[in-house]
């Protein structure tokens, strides 16, 4: 069965592998094997980057064994969690002298793809000046979504004075607990705030399955990977509001979400592939600690 064009067009690129962090929390070397092998799978297309923390950038360069210039390691590079602006800052500075000396290491079985790092309360534009001595690597942010309209302005502002818009805004879906997902009702302005601003958005955890669902194991619904990124999108395209990006994040029947080679529609929105693949540009990854479980969903509803 050939994959729609518009599905491929929300997916390419889309899944950033965390193996390493919870619920699967893998050590470092079988993580790095799950992603050789998944480099090498039919659905490659769907992978981005494997998220990597900084710290850990010099144990990896013993096992690129499994790599090759055909199938590079490419890395999601992660910075240190801080608690204030100071150590924002330093913390920022390692993580840059690190990533300068990994990306020279192996140009040929290592690339990087972006960084993200989650930015504390108290940081301001001066703050985030730190990063600018890293040229053309995108950027990440992390803030929590009650503290997403601030973060997605701060960056707007920080952007607006450069020649080339690097930082995005990063959104945390989920966890390993029911009390770690927030709500669509809270995830529904940053989306829609991001689009506004033309801001670059990504998401990490609790976005295992395409479509919002219950699920045992977290005791809560778990959003859906195709419900977020949808949403994004087509709020983008058609300029939504908070309330109705909120009706798709809730979504949970797969009938309303359709693809085929001209457009991806949910119910009677849609948006044609060519205007998927540019607000894709937008909408960059999400990261999950299962490559496996996203692609075996995506068969059983007859997606893939």
């Amino acid at each position: 069965m050939a994959v729609p064009a518009s599905l491929r067009a929300l997916l390419t690129q889309a899944i950033d592998y965390a193996g390493m962090f919870p619920p699967c929390s893998l050590p470092l070397e079988p993580a790095l094997q799950n992603h050789a092998n998944y480099v090498r799978a039919s659905e490659a297309w769907m992978l981005n980057g494997f998220v990597l923390p900084v710290e850990e950038f010099d144990a990896t360069r013993q096992l690129l064994s499994d790599f090759d210039p055909l199938h590079p390691l490419r890395v999601a590079a992660l910075g240190p969690k801080t608690a204030n602006a100071h150590e924002f800052v330093a913390a920022v500075h390692g993580a840059d002298a690190a990533i300068c000396a990994f990306a020279k290491y192996d140009v040929d079985l290592v690339a990087l793809s972006h960084f993200e790092m989650f930015l504390p309360p108290d940081v301001d534009s001066a703050s985030l000046k730190v990063w600018s001595m890293v040229g053309g690597l995108p950027v990440f942010w992390e803030a929590p979504p009650e503290r997403a309209e601030q973060a997605i302005a701060l960056i707007t502002r920080h952007n607006s004075d450069q020649d080339v818009a690097t930082f995005g805004y990063k959104l945390r879906t989920g966890g390993v607990t029911a009390d770690a997902f927030p709500t669509s009702v809270q995830i529904a302005p940053a989306l829609v705030t991001a689009a506004t601003h033309q801001l670059q958005i990504k998401f990490t955890a609790g976005l295992h399955h395409p479509i919002r669902q219950f699920r045992d194991e977290v005791k809560t619904k778990m959003h859906g990977f195709l419900n977020v990124l949808g949403a994004a999108v087509l709020a983008a395209e058609h300029q939504w509001d908070a309330d109705q990006a909120v009706m798709m994040l809730e979504d949970e029947d797969p009938d309303s979400f359709s693809f085929t080679d001209d457009f991806f529609a949910w119910r009677d929105w849609r948006i044609d592939t060519e205007r998927l693949q540019y607000r894709r540009k937008s909408v960059r990854s999400f990261g999950s600690c299962s490559f496996d479980e996203p692609r075996d969903d995506l068969r059983v509803l007859g997606f893939l």
